[in-house]
């Protein structure tokens, strides 16, 4: 489970800038699009793993976001489940302070990140604790089921 909730990240990111000058992914051409991490996503869910990616974003989207939300379809295509949440269908949620990805009953990634969306110290921290694991899926999954399938989200 990875759970996303910044408005914006690494704004310097060299796609990022590509996209703001008008690049946009043909979904014809894979072998543009295609990247390792892709080839990850492909992988792990081609062996039953179930791989899920949850936005809460405000709305109307940040430039970033619509970047992501542009570039999206990348990820469905390598196997993953992705949704959207807006801020306001999370009003009455207690979300966790960090993004991050939850790997198992014990394993928490914790993301770091400046209010500029950089990363900033260790950048990411391997946490394993149930106890946190559990309150981050806990959380997760009352997000995910308010949450909108990518195939069905137009963003305001």
């Amino acid at each position: 489970m990875h759970l996303e909730m910044r408005d914006s990240y690494m704004r310097d990111d060299p796609e990022f800038i590509r996209w703001q000058e008008g690049h946009r992914y043909d979904p014809a051409d894979r072998e543009s699009w295609w990247r390792s991490w892709l080839d990850v996503v492909a992988e792990t869910t081609g062996r039953g793993v179930v791989m899920r990616r949850l936005r809460v974003v405000s709305e109307p989207l940040s430039d970033y976001v619509r970047y992501e939300y542009d570039g999206t379809f990348t990820n469905v295509a390598a196997g993953e489940d992705v949704r959207w949440l807006p801020r306001s269908r999370a009003r009455d949620l207690l979300l966790p302070a960090l993004d991050g990805w939850v790997m198992d009953e014990e394993t928490v990634i914790l993301h770091h990140f400046s209010g500029e969306g950089q990363w900033t110290g260790a950048r990411m921290e391997v946490v394993h604790d149930p106890t946190l694991a559990a309150q981050y899926v806990s959380a997760y999954e009352a997000a995910w089921e308010r949450a909108i399938p990518h195939a069905e989200y137009r963003p305001a």
